[in-house]
């Protein structure tokens, strides 16, 4: 009996081997998702492996521009309905187009204005004294605010004839602009400036004061000089309170221009609406707003842009 166990374990290893071979050979290849197939050349029996899921594909960037577009019909939804029931009031003799005209031809009348070139100059003319007013309102504005923020002293002598000027109208001023300046470009940029100063001066004012006391002890830490702590501690920290006033410096200059060339200009939107009001132009009056709020609505989407671009560091619900 002992003879036959070699034989017998020889007979075991070689049945163990091709049992092994045996499983690989049934084990089965790797194959594509189905999903995933895509044939090489019509007509062949080859395939070839289709993009990644998280690849794009027309169908999807389709899906997703829709989405943008619902998602933007939906935004402006309220803004679509009340235009449809001022056209269709119109149209059907609801609504007294002489001093309420039609969607339809306000929004020829801006066409009209934009061929004839008129709407280029006035509007030209406007932005270009908005930038210059809010540039010396923001020159100012950072300033004053800074050094009211951080010497006491200096906001001791400055607070009592801000807070006495703040409340003023920029329209109260309008006369004085006159007297001061005469018509023209100067009255503009002065009631552009005054009207701004304010909301850039006291974001300024508050994002330095508010700067969190651990800053400035880690600067006296690492031994930074007054200049060094302005410009590594203080301004990056109240950047994007100085940019929230500059922004909203920007909304009010927008308005003030539009009052201001009502009556101490010769060019402008301002003028270009007083003067479709003394002429009873009624749609030419509602063209200039309508140009005047898109162009508004455009600057804050601007400055929006430039806050996030800036602060880019700054975690957005900060």
């Amino acid at each position: 009996m002992h003879r036959h166990r070699p034989a017998a374990s020889a007979h075991a290893g070689d049945a163990q081997r091709r049992s092994g071979v045996h499983r690989l050979s049934r084990a089965p290849r790797h194959q594509p998702a189905p999903g995933n197939l895509m044939p090489l050349m019509p007509g062949s029996n080859r395939t070839a492996v289709a993009s990644a899921p998280g690849h794009a594909t027309p169908r999807t960037g389709m899906a997703q521009a829709l989405r943008q577009v619902l998602a933007l019909l939906n935004r402006w939804s309220l803004v679509i309905a009340v235009l449809l029931l001022w056209q269709a009031g119109s149209s059907f003799g609801w609504i007294n187009t002489t001093a309420f005209p039609a969607p339809v031809t306000i929004a020829r009348t801006i066409v009209d204005l934009a061929i004839s070139g008129d709407l280029e100059t006035n509007l030209w003319s406007s932005i270009t004294r908005v930038f210059v007013g809010v540039a010396a309102a923001t020159a100012t504005g950072i300033v004053l605010g800074s050094l009211c923020a951080r010497y006491e002293r200096v906001a001791f002598y400055l607070d009592a004839p801000i807070e006495l000027i703040r409340p003023i109208s920029v329209i109260a001023w309008i006369p004085v602009a006159i007297i001061w300046f005469g018509l023209g470009d100067g009255s503009a940029w002065f009631i552009i400036g005054l009207g701004a100063f304010f909301p850039i001066f006291t974001n300024t004012h508050d994002a330095m004061k508010h700067i969190p006391a651990v800053y400035l002890r880690a600067a006296q830490t690492l031994g930074l000089n007054r200049r060094q702590v302005f410009a590594s501690v203080l301004w990056p920290a109240a950047l994007p309170g100085v940019l929230s006033g500059i922004r909203i410096g920007l909304g009010v200059g927008w308005m003030c221009v539009i009052a201001a060339e009502m009556i101490a200009s010769t060019a402008g939107l301002g003028y270009m609406i007083q003067t479709a009001r003394v002429m009873i132009e009624t749609e030419q009056v509602f063209a200039g707003m309508v140009v005047i709020g898109v162009v508004g609505f455009l600057m804050n989407l601007g400055m929006i842009a430039i806050e996030r671009r800036v602060t880019r560091w700054q975690p957005r619900g900060a």
